[in-house]
């Protein structure tokens, strides 16, 4: 009579790793299909799909130059809408240490996109709140232009109104019956046309 050999060990640990994996393969597929239910999440880069950012034109402390500052606006589908939101973060004024253009009170009618020119629809309100003399005049007008065109640069011009009628200027000083372009060289450490003189 044989006497029966002990079984190998070499096929028990075999075994076991086989049922191992087996288990292991079975909990990541079920955990596939779980997450297939699930709604996807979104990005994190996506979160912020509901806003993007623009750069606006304010004064500096003195009132003599315009300093931009980034702003988050709500996004929207149409420019004209856009060119409103960044008309409204004007009104509402700088978050640093710089100087208001536009009165807190301001108000206007819409900002509508035609061809190449923006045209800003004052409401009397705004003009009167706006404060006197021929810098505030300007830091008003050129902030209003530099921003919209900055940030949409198919807004080659902005023609100011008021109540939807032509306007003359805002306060007496500078002309805005035509569309004004914007004027970059107003922004503070812009070099100046005479900085420029001799250089190639």
């Amino acid at each position: 009579m044989r006497v029966k050999k002990a079984p190998n060990r070499g096929v028990g640990v075999l075994i076991a790793a086989f049922l191992i994996l087996a288990v292991a393969l079975g909990a990541l597929l079920m955990r596939k299909h779980d997450m297939a239910k699930m709604p996807p999440q979104v990005p994190s880069t996506q979160e912020q799909a509901g806003s993007h950012p623009v750069m606006l034109f304010f004064a500096d402390m003195n009132g003599s130059a315009l300093v931009r500052e980034g702003r988050e606006i709500d996004a929207c589908d149409e420019v004209s809408v856009c060119l409103e939101e960044i008309l409204e973060e004007l009104i509402n004024g700088p978050v640093s240490d710089l100087a208001p253009v536009l009165p807190p009170a301001g108000m206007f009618h819409s900002v509508i996109l035609d061809g190449g020119v923006a045209r800003v629809d004052f409401a009397q309100e705004l003009l009167d709140a706006l404060p006197e003399g021929s810098n505030s005049e300007m830091m008003a007008v050129y902030s209003v232009a530099n921003s919209l065109a900055l940030n949409y640069p198919q807004v080659r011009a902005v023609l100011f109104t008021l109540d939807g009628k032509p306007l003359q200027t805002l306060k007496g000083h500078l002309d805005v019956s035509r569309p004004i372009a914007p004027d970059f060289s107003l922004e503070k450490g812009a070099k100046q046309p005479e900085q420029l003189k001799g250089k190639k």
